[in-house]
């Protein structure tokens, strides 16, 4: 540790002589970096970008310095500013990979780390490989000892023995419906609009040439609510329901994800009126522009064809997309007859925050309970956030109960009480977006967000 303060002490007394020369400077914040000193690399890094211009290296660097500091959504904006200069090197991707992991975007990270092996198929990442291993980069053309047009595997005989058969959907019956989601009065109106009325009244709308279907994307912070409103969306019509995951699509094997994808069309126009939700549309509806491979490509592509209905029509078939990264999302996909609606969710204003508490409430012992008090309490809180304040004060009860030996009721001291040990998770989300609603939204998609941010 001596030697590293003593190179960082020879570095910085070398800077003092010459403080524009930006690649000692970078040599000081990687060296830093390197004993842990975070705060002081970040210091650095961006004063040699200021000296630089617009360097990718050095964001790249800022980048990883920031996602070891913990912070990922600084991490991501620099990222996202890459992709757009469509700069993104393999260095970058396996980078986005660990900020997936991170999130618990395990698909999204194995995207990322396939499109890091396109760009290099030699590039060194241990902890990736073990996670995803060899067959997904084989499945892309892309392994360390073969060429990157090589799309068999090693042993086309077995493989084709072990190519899953297309999963077959699954179609359900929502229980739930829009009283069941607290608030959100401006997004049950837009699906309303777009989708229940023309199930309701489809003679009026075909008066218009209005069909009835289409596509609704939704977008906003984790943990307001996005799923719960796409199933109670299929249970107010009483329309089937198709939740369909990232696993439920992707697969190792090429050609199999498009068929997935075709399948779960296929089983929503058999069902119709049915109701089919995508969650982290993203990683399936991705910018096109982030991958160079044509695996990946006719996966999206595949998608697109799909919400046209250009072979068989989507009569009755509604889609909803919900992403937390509207800014990863493919503009084709927002094209008319796509998701042609763009919907931002936000957290619960104060009375949906009141009707959430009284809704997760319902059932549990308790005594009389201001609602709208505690909600007043919960400024920015997401649906998620809320659960969790009931959840710790239910826990507290249990623990009075096991010492007593008799349950007492949840009061309103309880629930102040578990908002303390709760911080809002939506202000990261809106760190970020705030990004893009300043330096990206000349198309105003992110109007709504300014509006709710007063930007």
């Amino acid at each position: 540790m001596a030697g590293g303060d003593d190179a960082v002490k020879a570095l910085r007394d070398a800077l003092a002589l010459s403080p524009e020369n930006v690649p000692l400077r970078k040599l000081l914040a990687d060296s830093l970096r390197g004993l842990g000193r975070l705060d002081e690399a970040e210091i650095e890094y961006r004063a040699a970008m200021q000296r630089s211009g617009d360097d990718v290296e050095l964001k790249l660097a800022l980048a990883e310095c920031y996602f070891a500091s913990g912070k990922d959504s600084h991490a991501e904006v620099i990222l996202d500013s890459l992709r757009l200069r469509n700069a993104m090197t393999a260095r970058a991707h396996l980078l986005a990979a660990r900020l997936a992991l991170r999130a618990q975007k395990r698909d999204v990270a194995g995207a990322e780390y396939r499109a890091a092996l396109e760009r290099d198929p030699h590039v060194e990442a241990p902890d990736l490989a073990k996670l995803f291993g060899r067959p997904i980069a084989q499945a892309y053309g892309v392994t360390p000892d073969a060429p990157a047009n090589e799309n068999a595997p090693d042993d086309e005989e077995e493989d084709d023995d072990e190519r899953p058969a297309t999963r077959e959907p699954v179609a359900e019956q929502p229980k739930i419906n829009f009283s069941d989601v607290g608030g959100m009065d401006g997004v049950k109106e837009e699906i309303s609009i777009k989708i229940l009325q023309p199930l309701a009244h489809p003679e009026l709308f075909n008066a218009y040439g209005k069909k009835v279907g289409g596509g609704i994307l939704l977008y906003g912070p984790p943990g307001c609510g996005k799923t719960l409103l796409a199933r109670a969306t299929a249970g107010e019509v009483k329309a089937r329901f198709i939740a369909v995951g990232i696993h439920d699509v992707l697969e190792m094997w090429v050609g199999q994800s498009e068929k997935n994808l075709h399948a779960l069309f296929e089983e929503a126009r058999r069902s119709a009126p049915c109701v089919v939700f995508f969650d982290e549309v993203d990683a399936l509806g991705a910018r096109r522009s982030d991958f160079q491979h044509s695996a990946v490509r006719q996966v999206i592509n595949q998608f697109l064809a799909e919400l046209d209905g250009a072979r068989d029509s989507n009569e009755g078939v509604l889609v909803l997309g919900a992403t937390n990264a509207p800014w990863h999302v493919d503009a084709a996909f927002r094209r008319p007859g796509r998701f042609d609606r763009v919907l931002f969710v936000p957290p619960p204003d104060l009375d949906a925050r009141a009707a959430i508490l009284r809704i997760l409430l319902e059932g549990k012992p308790q005594n009389a309970i201001d609602h709208r008090r505690v909600a007043e309490k919960c400024k920015e809180f997401s649906g998620a956030d809320l659960r969790a304040v009931v959840d710790r004060a239910v826990e507290a009860k249990l623990r009075d109960a096991l010492k007593r030996g008799v349950p007492t009721p949840i009061e309103e001291r309880d629930l102040l009480a578990a908002v303390k040990d709760v911080q809002p998770s939506t202000r990261e989300w809106f760190a970020t977006a705030k990004n893009y609603v300043l330096y990206s939204n000349q198309g105003g998609l992110y109007d709504d967000v300014a509006k709710y941010l007063k930007l």
